[in-house]
């Protein structure tokens, strides 16, 4: 597997709190290694065709997709991106 980084998720990541990206970092690590992993409480999104969410910790959750091989990271923040699939 392999991630890709959209343009989206990487202007949410640097809008991060610091602290909050120290935290992204290895949950898409550990996506990689284990889409099924319970740190990263991965599901499918209601109503959204193919998009998945997985949790960064309390607040904040990503969203992606996946194609293949690849993880498509498509978006990074607090449970208000959910709404903006």
């Amino acid at each position: 597997m392999r991630i890709i980084r959209t343009e989206q998720f990487e202007r949410n990541y640097t809008s991060l709190p610091r602290i909050t990206q120290k935290k992204v970092d290895p949950k898409l690590k550990l996506i990689l290694a284990n889409l099924t992993h319970p740190g990263i409480r991965a599901k499918k999104i209601k109503g959204a065709k193919d998009i998945w969410e997985g949790r960064v910790d309390r607040f904040y959750r990503f969203t992606f997709q996946i194609e293949k091989d690849t993880i498509i990271l498509r978006r990074v923040g607090t449970h208000e991106i959910l709404r903006k699939i």
